[in-house]
């Protein structure tokens, strides 16, 4: 099965969280925030959203940064993504 997003929608992908802190504390599940970074898996195709014309301004295999509260979570194969539209996303991470 495949996720194909319409309009301005990105699918994510989280990327894993932090087990230890920089200074070799190990957490413990529950203690572990999720990141706000995550890995594009496939982006829709656009056009005009609201009567807005939307370009598309993110592309598969880029690294993301969205906003905490944002999007729709999903589970597919034992796999989970986020569901955002593309305002969601905050920056592209070069």
């Amino acid at each position: 099965m495949k996720l194909v997003p319409l309009a301005d929608r990105v699918v994510l992908k989280q990327l894993e969280a932090e087990e230890t802190t920089k200074s070799g504390i190990v957490l413990p599940g529950k203690e572990k925030e999720k990141p706000q970074q995550a890995e594009v898996i496939a982006v829709g195709p656009g056009g005009v959203v609201d009567g807005k014309e939307v370009k598309m301004e993110v592309k598969k295999g880029d690294t993301v940064i969205y906003s905490k509260y944002a999007g729709t979570e999903v589970e597919m194969e034992d796999t989970k993504y986020i569901i955002v539209k593309q305002n969601d996303i905050l920056a592209v991470v070069k």
